[in-house]
């Protein structure tokens, strides 16, 4: 005793196959999803009716402005500004399909009780946050892409036109969509159905901020400065100078992506403590009002 073996080595143990980040359990989530999403016709229905009655809605709403611009009823400037509209609206489009595809995927594994479940198989949180992104552009695809085409026959606007540029639009607007959509996820994991209502409004929060069919300095002082730690905030205001003034503003782009990239982390931690809290509380298996 109180001799130590100089060849006695301890070595920690090696970590269990399923603790590592697996691209075959997101596979499995995303195909679950895509299983879901592929029986049921009013769901598909669902993601193009709303985005084809907004794009008619201020599409016709663009068409009355132009032709009262051009019948003197206005100055010139409010048909330029009325061009718009229909590029704000598909975009906006983008940032809150993107947010309800990852939410209502996460939503339905809480209506069928399914979330406790997942959390007690090998299935990693990070995972389940992969496969609802990858999800969320599935779902955000299904309706966007027909209602892009159908605004470029109807109105004779062409989003895809805008080229590299929509590229940027489309990673920030995703990207705040993915972070609203954590946050509302976790409120929802900790809090129940009760909180479900913060899924469909909270998006409705940010637009008048976000200045997505009028210049930010529109907005009062207090509020510009609000506005000015938004991400969709520069997109909408690039879209705007793409449009009028034919210039693609690539500081706007950084400067939403820098705070995309802050507001992301934040979300996702937020989610893991709601998560944890949610654990400590027992929450995961009362998931009613």
């Amino acid at each position: 005793m109180g001799l130590m073996r100089k060849d006695l080595v301890i070595r920690p143990r090696p970590a269990s196959p399923d603790a590592a980040f697996s691209l075959g359990r997101v596979d499995a989530m995303l195909r679950r999803y895509l299983y879901l999403l592929r029986s049921s016709w009013p769901r598909i229905f669902d993601l193009i009716y709303w985005p084809l009655v907004q794009m008619l809605t201020w599409g016709f709403l663009q068409t009355y402005l132009v032709h009262v611009s051009k019948s003197g009823a206005f100055s010139g400037g409010l048909g330029l500004a009325a061009g718009t509209l229909i590029g704000a609206m598909l975009l906006w489009d983008i940032l809150f399909r993107g947010q309800l595809g990852f939410s209502v995927s996460f939503l339905e594994e809480m209506w069928a009780r399914n979330i406790a479940n997942l959390l007690m198989s090998p299935l990693r949180p990070p995972e389940l946050i992969v496969a609802l992104m990858a999800m969320s552009l599935v779902r955000l695809a299904v309706g966007f892409v027909p209602v892009t085409l159908l605004a470029i026959w109807f109105f004779g606007f062409n989003l895809w036109g805008l080229g590299v540029a929509l590229g940027f639009f489309f990673a920030n607007l995703i990207l705040t969509s993915w972070s609203i959509g954590l946050v509302c996820s976790g409120l929802v994991l900790r809090y129940g159905l009760a909180a479900e209502s913060l899924i469909w409004t909270i998006v409705f929060l940010m637009q008048p901020l976000a200045c997505v069919f009028y210049p930010l300095a529109v907005l009062p002082r207090p509020l510009q400065l609000l506005a000015s730690i938004l991400p969709p905030t520069y997109v909408f205001e690039g879209l705007r100078a793409l449009l009028t003034r034919h210039e693609f503003r690539l500081d706007l782009m950084g400067v939403a992506f820098a705070l995309n990239v802050v507001f992301f982390g934040a979300a996702f931690a937020g989610f893991m403590l709601l998560l944890r809290s949610a654990r400590r509380a027992g929450t995961l298996l009362q998931t009613g009002e």
